[in-house]
């Protein structure tokens, strides 16, 4: 979503885990559910659709204009139904231009996590003040951009550059928000891989890749009953995302079975006849930015009229819109009244220090520097160590990097009600310790205070939004891959007076690391992503070992910018790369990367034991019925793997077990792909788990343009369970007849 110039008018949750939710138990117990809450809102929805004149299904379409309502998406309210002002606001991790709202962390933290408990509460928690500041539709979860490029600028709103975890964050968080009461928008659909020329490109992919990486996510989305999808800003094979028939009809609402609707990214509509013809439901915010353009509205009565748009299109648009609105539950009595300054942060905190905290992937620990046990001096350098104008909400939609950073910037952002620098709370531990704290808080090379410190921390930082800011010479897109504010030069002014240098990492996504590796006296790499307003908080709990670090990565990070095979594109993007994206091409390609996606070391130690593997699935095409997120026996289990996870080392941790599926030969498929992955309770010194991990027919499908359908290949499957992508500790075999 783009926006210029709007005004504004608009303590540690338990660090205990509860064994992941099994896909098939959503599949099985909450389809006949599901269908049955379906049923009765179109149902609910036909009733109300009689009632309306024309006018007033227009009005329920056509947003109603830019900046005239309290939101930035807002339709009339049509007294005749009891139904209200819709209220659509940003945004994916939290309320944009609240007063009184928190700001959570964004998605790629949560991804970090690994935990399906902290990521489905944040949705819960992000739902609860959602409707408490009385808005109906929340314009998240993202997941497109999926992240093929590692520079992209959106990046970071989403779950990671992997398909499956990217689609299992989001269906956690579309449970969440909307058991909380309002409604969830799968965005951006799709392809919208970059912010450079997004809304004059065209991505072209082949029908393959298209189906098991990009709209892979979407399908988890619609699984989870999403109200609503955002159509993109780009155009796809030529055509534009938000008047794409083979989008929006075809795959989103045949194939995947998707019984909301399509609303517009904001200004992302082009046409009156083919837009409403081809399966957009909304248009968004009903005009262009200066309000002299309106594609719908009157101009849409008046291709209903003209025979252009038949009254039937325009009445499932409406039944679509309206069965959402009773799905959720919004049409009851007591929905608040709209109010972005209503108080509604409660104890949310506890999940963004949470999320904060266990996203922080520990890289590199040399003679366990970390913890920090005490040290008599503690040496704080870089101006990303202390509160600046990004903390301080400072810079339009966080489009600064002054000072320490919590987020990236653009639309997907929110104010921070608080911010807790780094400095301030290690300032805090270390008095109650007697440590004396020497500090170099900007990014000058010269170091010379912290010199004589027993450890030295430095902060650097890599940024990067959407594309309508630009921030140092960054729009959007980032540049390259290195830090922010020659963040190089400063490790390496400070590892060159310093014995022991930890480098704490805020970024949207990958840096290269090599030059600050490259320095001996560099003894700790935390990489701590982007923790938003419990930044500082949640630094400490991993400094000091209150909490075993247990983050992965959902990115892998390169030796060189040239190692990803994938890039921006100056013009359009004929995603010549197909499958391999990220860990995929890593493999593909035989590079050996400097951290694999999955990566993070702990304080402690874990082995794996005692894999085994039960089902007999067959080959074969899925044969099921259409259900939200497609035919319905691609959810059905047809195996499970176990696993045994024990804590060998002295610290109590948790530990974030992956299932990698390498599938036989004749599918053609990348060396192995992320199938499961299941992160234990906190495991005490010498305990253990056994964790579960089943697999869906969907995960052992790819997609056959012949049959165009799933399809489950006969062979060999090698199932390979680990710590990470390759750090493969257990391998096991399913064969399929």
């Amino acid at each position: 979503m783009r926006f210029h110039n709007l005004v504004t008018a608009l303590s540690v949750a338990s660090t205990a885990v509860a064994a992941p939710l099994a896909k098939d138990e959503r599949a099985v117990f909450a389809a006949a559910a599901d269908a049955a809450a379906w049923d009765a809102a179109y149902t609910k929805a036909n009733a109300s659709l009689a009632k309306l004149s024309s006018a007033d299904k227009i009005n329920i379409v056509t947003g109603v204009g830019w900046n005239k309502g309290p939101c930035v998406g807002n339709t009339p309210a049509i007294s005749s139904i009891g139904y209200p002002q819709l209220c659509l606001q940003d945004g994916p991790l939290g309320v944009r231009y609240s007063k009184g709202a928190n700001a959570f962390t964004p998605g790629i933290q949560a991804a970090s996590t690994w935990d399906r408990t902290l990521i489905r509460e944040r949705g819960t928690f992000m739902g609860q003040e959602t409707k408490g500041s009385g808005i109906h539709v929340l314009l998240g979860p993202v997941a497109g951009p999926l992240g093929k490029n590692a520079a992209g600028g959106r990046n970071w709103e989403g779950f990671g550059a992997d398909p499956y975890l990217q689609g299992i964050a989001m269906a956690e968080t579309i449970t969440g928000m909307q058991g909380a009461g309002i409604q969830a928008t799968a965005k951006h659909f799709i392809l919208n891989e970059q912010e450079l020329n997004r809304e004059t490109m065209s991505s072209s992919v082949d029908d393959r890749t298209m189906h098991e990486l990009y709209l892979w996510p979407f399908a988890d989305a619609v699984h989870a009953n999403v109200a609503s999808v955002m159509c993109s800003y780009n155009k796809i094979n030529g055509t534009w995302a938000c008047e794409n028939d083979g989008i929006m009809n075809k795959l989103l609402k045949t194939e995947l079975g998707f019984k909301g609707y399509v609303m517009t990214d904001w200004n992302a509509q082009h046409s009156t006849q083919q837009a409403a013809n081809t399966g957009l439901d909304m248009t968004m915010p009903g005009s262009d930015y200066n309000g002299g353009t309106v594609l719908w509205g009157s101009k849409l009565s008046q291709a209903v009229s003209a025979g252009q748009v038949p009254q039937a299109r325009v009445d499932d648009m409406v039944r679509r819109i309206l069965a959402s609105w009773y799905l959720i539950g919004q049409d009851a009595g007591g929905y608040p009244s709209i109010n972005l300054n209503a108080n509604v942060r409660g104890t949310h905190n506890t999940n963004i220090r949470s999320i904060a905290r266990d996203g922080i992937v520990l890289l590199k620990n040399d003679g366990n520097v970390l913890p920090l046990k005490k040290p008599a001096k503690l040496g704080l350098v870089g101006s990303a160590a202390v509160i600046g104008q990004h903390g301080q909400n400072s810079c339009q939609d966080q489009g600064c990097d002054s000072g320490a950073l919590g987020m990236g910037w653009g639309s997907g952002t929110a104010n921070y009600p608080y911010f807790v620098a780094p400095a301030d709370a290690i300032k805090t531990r270390a008095q109650s310790d007697g440590t004396q704290v020497l500090t170099s808080t900007t990014d000058s090379t010269s170091v010379s205070a912290v010199n004589g410190a027993d450890v030295a921390i430095v902060f650097i930082t890599s940024d990067s939004g959407e594309g309508y800011i630009t921030v140092e010479g960054v729009a959007g897109d980032r540049n390259n891959l290195d830090p922010w504010h020659n963040g190089n030069a400063l490790v390496q002014a400070v590892a060159a007076i310093n014995k022991n240098v930890v480098v704490v990492v805020h970024s949207v996504g990958p840096v290269i690391l090599e030059t600050i590796l490259a320095q001996p006296n560099v003894k700790a790499i935390l990489w701590a992503g982007l923790p938003s307003q419990e930044n500082g908080n949640a630094l400490v709990d991993v400094l000091y070992g209150a909490t075993t670090p247990s983050g992965k990565l959902p990115y892998t990070i390169a030796k060189a910018a040239g190692d990803y095979g994938t890039s921006v594109s100056s013009g359009n993007d004929a995603f010549a790369e197909g499958l391999y994206i990220d860990y995929r091409h890593f493999d593909k390609a035989g590079i050996t990367p400097r951290y694999e996606f999955g990566f993070g070391l702990s304080y402690t130690n874990f082995t794996y034991s005692a894999l085994s593997v039960s089902g007999a699935p067959k080959s074969g095409a899925a044969t099921g019925t259409i259900v939200p997120g497609g035919r319905a026996d691609l959810w059905d289990t047809v195996a499970t793997a176990t696993v045994t996870v024990t804590n060998s080392g002295s610290a109590t941790g948790a530990e974030v077990a992956q299932l990698y599926v390498g599938y036989p030969s004749s599918a053609n498929t990348p060396p192995k792909q992320l199938r499961g992955f299941a992160k234990t309770a906190q495991l005490a010194a010498g305990a253990g788990a056994s964790l579960s991990f089943p697999l869906l027919r969907r995960d052992l499908s790819v997609w056959d343009t012949t049959k165009q359908n799933w399809v489950v290949p006969a062979g060999d499957f090698t199932l390979y369970v680990g710590s990470s992508s390759r750090d493969v500790r257990q391998t096991g075999k399913i064969t399929v007849s």
